[in-house]
Formats: structure tokens, sequence, C-alpha cells
């Protein structure tokens, strides 16, 4: 499987010049040569080590030097409060994730396109691996050796480089060759078994500090399932393998420099123990299954625990430049390949149970996620019925409101525009010194006075009973308005349109009377509402507020069955509850209705002593109030009809 690679930030370090190089043996450290090469961090794409030429750092401009991260969630504490510093940082990430939001669709094609904008970047990279090589190489004191033995160790190469990339396929790439000599790039992807936790130990400057005890130090942790590949370059001299190992340099974004000398000192241990073979093979495998081991990693990976990034060797290239950037750069990686893992497998819609490839699914900020076409149902449903309070996550226990950048998209214009003014009008309405002009419906501040004045018609009206101003005179009542109303229908001076007009206002006003009559407004909006069933919680659709129906009160949302609790106002109406025990307890009824209709006829029952009539010929009772069994002849509680009657006991049926 492909990876793709994203540059880290650029970050300048004090580098000599290649001047000042001059070639040393192998096993000596190169104290002139910084270990950590300058990186990039680039948005939206997948994690790559990303490596600059020397000659770019000399005219890189100050703004290139800045550290930047991909906009991924933030890391989570494990039971650690952040500084304050840190929460800010937190909440502008969660808004760009919540702006974003995922749409997860069509993403295969736009990694497509990205390849082709990175090639220039991998050159970069190449060039700057390659040119460590050379220095590598001008070390080398090669061995003169029979064309015999150069053709040998040829073949050899040849072949190992058809097992290698027979084996790792796309992770494999051939460089330019250098001198004649064989190169080649692989990318090995560690093995992680379910989830491994990154642990980093900050102080209050965002620094590491491992060993210091300074009482602001926290812990910033969170898990991964992926990590970055390790870069691993060889170049195979020609006394490879029969006489000299490959030369190599292993580069890993996220480890530090003393990490990756230690990976490299390995690889050292394995060529010595079997030296004159064929070792790429055995590198890679060691690499893949054994570094986290190795590093002490096995549980959690401890990043920053040594403090130093530059060890002098030039086989180390190290992107590990600070927390700042490995962090996210970690989370990053891990993110966009379960976001590729994603797009390829196939998925059930949790909404209409079908299964579809990830390209077809919408994830939303609370990464609960469901196909294109149900989401987009379900917005327009909600959007249509005006019901955009419940625009939130279709999951039954999560209210994740669906972001408008979503909104957007999975809304036509008309619906969109349509949704933006009611949330437009749910904003006003909620806002208590907002009133709408009665004339033109504009909104309106009101004053203290209860007065306001529209902007748009200039009308001054009286926000109580939405009349014209009226300074000291108390508000006509709605049953006043309609009776003046009512009057001037009869007057024989007002013209017919005129009427027509007033008799529109006044059977629009019977209408909210006999509204008014059967409902109550909510005490938060004024909104009409009216219960046909259920309990005495109430929840207002339009401003969410709930209330008590008894008593018309405000009560806790958080807690909106306490107002019960302390016996003022019950929740269930009395009437109510007896009419569900009749409808669930038919039998009930039943039974008493016969006892009071053929009280001559019948027993009390032997357990309760409450009368039950006996109906037709069967002997056989039950008692409506204690649900027992008896038998009418002899009056004895029945346990089992089979028993009870039959040819050796009573008769279950008889007459009278």
């Amino acid at each position: 499987m492909s990876t793709r690679k994203t540059r880290g930030a650029r970050h300048h370090r004090n580098h000599h010049h290649d001047d000042d190089f001059t070639p040393k043996p192998l096993h000596q450290q190169q104290q002139h040569h910084s270990s950590t090469p300058p990186t990039h961090h680039h948005h939206h794409q997948q994690p790559k080590l990303r490596f600059v030429k020397k000659s770019e750092l000399d005219s890189s401009s100050a703004s290139d030097s800045l550290l930047t991260s991909d906009p991924v969630a933030p890391p989570a504490f494990d039971n650690v409060t952040p500084p304050p510093h840190e929460s800010h940082k937190e909440e502008e990430n969660n808004n760009i994730g919540a702006s974003d939001a995922v749409t997860v669709t069509r993403e295969v094609d736009h990694m497509a396109r990205e390849s082709n904008s990175k090639e220039g970047d991998d050159d970069d990279a190449d060039d700057y691996v390659v040119d460590r090589l050379h220095r590598l190489l001008d070390a080398l004191e090669e061995p003169q050796l029979m064309e015999e033995h150069l053709s040998t160790n040829d073949q050899l190469q040849q072949d190992e480089l058809l097992v290698v990339e027979s084996i790792y396929g796309e992770n494999v790439k051939n460089l330019e060759s250098c001198k004649g000599l064989r190169c080649l790039q692989i990318q090995i992807h560690i093995e992680v078994l379910g989830e491994i936790a990154v642990v980093a130990k900050l102080n209050s400057s965002n620094e590491p500090d491992v060993a210091s005890g300074n009482s602001d130090d926290f812990l910033y942790s969170f898990k991964v399932q992926y990590l970055p590949p390790i870069v691993l370059t060889c170049l195979l001299p020609k006394s490879y393998p029969s006489h000299q190992p490959p030369l190599f340099t292993v580069s890993v974004q996220w480890l530090e420099s003393l990490d990756i000398l230690s990976l490299c000192s390995q690889l050292d241990s394995i060529w010595a123990e079997q030296q004159g073979q064929e070792v790429i093979y055995q590198w890679v495998d060691w690499l893949q299954s054994s570094t986290l081991s190795h590093l002490g990693f096995d549980k959690e990976i401890i990043l920053g625990r040594n403090g130093v990034n530059c060890v002098g060797d030039d086989r180390v290239v190290s992107g590990s430049i600070s927390l700042d950037t490995a962090i996210p750069f970690l989370r990053g990686y891990n993110k966009e390949r379960h976001n590729e893992n994603f797009l390829k497998e196939l998925h059930e819609c949790s909404i209409c149970y079908s299964e579809y490839p990830g390209t077809e699914f919408v994830r939303l900020p609370c990464q609960h996620f469901f196909c294109l076409k149900c989401l987009q149902t379900f917005t327009q449903m909600h959007v249509k019925e005006g019901t955009i309070s419940s625009l939130q996550c279709p999951d039954s226990k999560c209210k994740v409101m669906i972001p408008p950048g979503l909104l957007k998209h999975l809304l036509g214009d008309e619906e969109y525009e349509r949704w933006e003014s009611m949330m437009l009008e749910k904003t006003l309405a909620s806002m208590s010194d907002v009133a709408y002009c009665p004339r033109c419906e504009t909104p309106c501040i009101e004053d203290e006075d209860q007065h306001a004045q529209c902007s748009k018609c200039f009308f001054s009206f009286c926000t109580l009973c939405r009349e014209r101003r009226h300074v000291g005179i108390a508000c006509m009542t709605l049953d006043m308005k309609l009776q003046i109303l009512q009057d001037r229908q009869n007057s024989s001076q007002l013209k017919e349109d005129q009427k027509l007009r007033e008799r529109e206002k006044i059977n629009e006003m019977l209408s909210i009377k006999e509204i008014h009559r059967d409902s109550k407004l909510c005490p938060s909006c004024s909104m009409a509402i009216n219960r046909t069933e259920g309990c005495n919680k109430m929840k207002c659709s339009n401003c969410e507020a709930y209330f008590c129906y008894r008593c018309n009160k405000l009560i806790d949302p958080s807690d909106p069955y306490g107002h019960f609790r302390d016996g003022s106002c019950e929740l269930f109406p009395q009437e109510m509850i007896e009419n569900w025990q009749e409808r669930i307890n038919h039998r009930q009824v039943v039974g008493q209705l016969q006892a009071e209709l053929f009280p001559q006829r019948g027993l009390p029952c032997p357990n309760c002593r409450q009368f039950n009539a006996k109906v037709g010929n069967n002997n056989h009772m039950f008692c409506w109030a204690c649900q027992s069994h008896y038998c009418y002849l002899c009056n004895e509680i029945v346990r089992r009809g089979s028993k009870h009657y039959g040819p050796k006991g009573c008769k279950q049926h008889t007459e009278g």
C-alpha cells in the first residue's frame, strides 16, 4: 500500500557549509553536521518527510521558519488540566474541526490530484538524503576487487532488489544512481498491535522537561494506531555484499536523534553478524517488527525523553524538532490513515441499514457517520418542516449540532436560505427586547415603556398589544378588540372592502381566542402550546425551554423532573392516570360492571372477599380485584384447573 507524505514545518538550525567538511572514517562521528533536517508541515496531506537543501536555507524568509501544524483535533489530556494557553489553543483547533466538519466524500480523487503537486517535494527530500550519502561514500575506503568479485556482487545486488521490491511493492523507490551505484529508498511501516499511547512530559513553556520536578509539568498523552513510517535509504557500494555493508540513512520524522542513532547501531550489529551476505531485507524486517521494543516503547511512546536532537552522524535524519510539531504530526498521520482505510471499506448506514463504500458517507464532528442520501433527506425534512433545532446528529444519544458548512453542502440553495432565515427569526425571537412591526414585520428594539418605532415604516406601536402607541392608557384585551370590531360590522358607514378586512381580522382573533382557551403560552417565548396527552413536563418546540403545564413556570433543563418531586405540581393529572388504568386492565373494569349488574348471581372471592358475578355457565371464577382464580361451586382457590375440575372434582360448567 502506498503511503502519502507530508512536509514538516521548516525550522532553521545552525548548519555549517560544505566547505568546512572534511572526510572522516565511517565509524567516527561528524561533529560539525546537524542530524536534524529542516522540515515542513503541509495541511491536508499525508505525513511525509520533507527535507530542504542547504542552498534553500540561506535564501529562505523569516516567515518560512515558523512552525505550523495540521488542523487536526487537539490532543486529549489524561487526568490532567492543561494550562490556560493550552486551553486557548484547544478551543481554536475545535473551531477549525467543527467548521470543516468533515465531509469524507470524493477524497480519493483529491489524493490523486495531490500526488502530482508533491513530486517536487519528493525530489528535494531525495536530494537532501543523497547529499548525505555522498558524504558517507567519500569517507568510505573501498577495497580493490577483482572483476569476478565485482560481477558477483552486482548480480547479488540485482537479485536482492528484485526480492525487496516484490515483498514491499510500492513502498520501495529506486533513486537515481550515484556514481553508477544502486540507490533505493524503503518506507517501513512499524507494526502496532491495536493502539499505543504517546506521552510527552511538558512544562509551562511547552518544552520537553523529563528530568525536572517542576510543579508546572504535566503529561500530554493520546493514542494512535498508525505511526509515520521509517524511511531507510540505502546506497550499495561495489564491494557489497562481499566486503562492505550498504551505506544508509534512517529518517524518522517523530523520533529524536539519539533514538535513531540507536537504530543505526542495531543495523550495524545485524551486518556484523552476517557479514558477506545480503542484509537489506533483514534490516527492513527488524525495523518493522522490533523498533518499538528496542527503544523501550512496548507499552507507550515517550516523546522528548532525551532532550538532545543533534548527534553528528550523517546516517541519522530526525524531523523531531520540538513537541509542538511532533505531536500534531503523529495525530495528523494517524487520522489520515484512519480516513484512508474508512474510504476503502464498506460500512453500514445506521439510518437505512444499507452498505456503501466510505466515499458515500459523511462524518460529523462527533465522529458519527451516515450515508450522504440519508443525511440529505434528514436535513431537508427538518428545514421543510421548520424544526431547525432538531438538526442534530441523528444518533439517538448524541446532541451535536450539524455545522453550517456541512448544511450548505447537504441542502440546496433555496433550502439553505430558508434555514438561514429561520435561524435569524429564532435568534431574534429569543431576544426579549425585540418586537416585530405590526405593519411590515420589521424587527424593532423595544424601549423601557414597552414601545417601539419601526425603522422601515416609522410606525410607533405598543409592543404588548401591537396597536398604535397609547401613552398612559391601558392596553385593550382581546375580548375588547373583538367586541369593537363586531360592533363595527353593523355600521352602515363602512365600505364593503373595509368590512371584509375587519371580518378577516375578527376570524383571526376568534382563532387566537380558541387556541388560548385550550393551550398555554410558553413562559419564555409566548408560543401557544396545547397538551393532548402525557405529563405536565413540557418542552417548547420554538425556544426549547422546559416549563410546567400546570403552573406555567420555567423549570431547570438539567433536571426537569425535579420540579415535580416537592409535590407542589403533579407529573401526571389524576384523571389521565385513571384513564390509563382502565385501558391497561380492561378485564378489571368489565368485572366491576358485571358485579354491579348481577348482584344476585355470584360469590365473594375467598382471598380478598371482593364480590364477583357469575356470567354464563362457567364455574371457574376470576377475581377482578386480586386477580385470583377460584371455584364457584366449592368457593376454593384453584391452582390448576385441570386437577380441580373433572370426574373426581367439581364440574366446570353448570347452569345457574
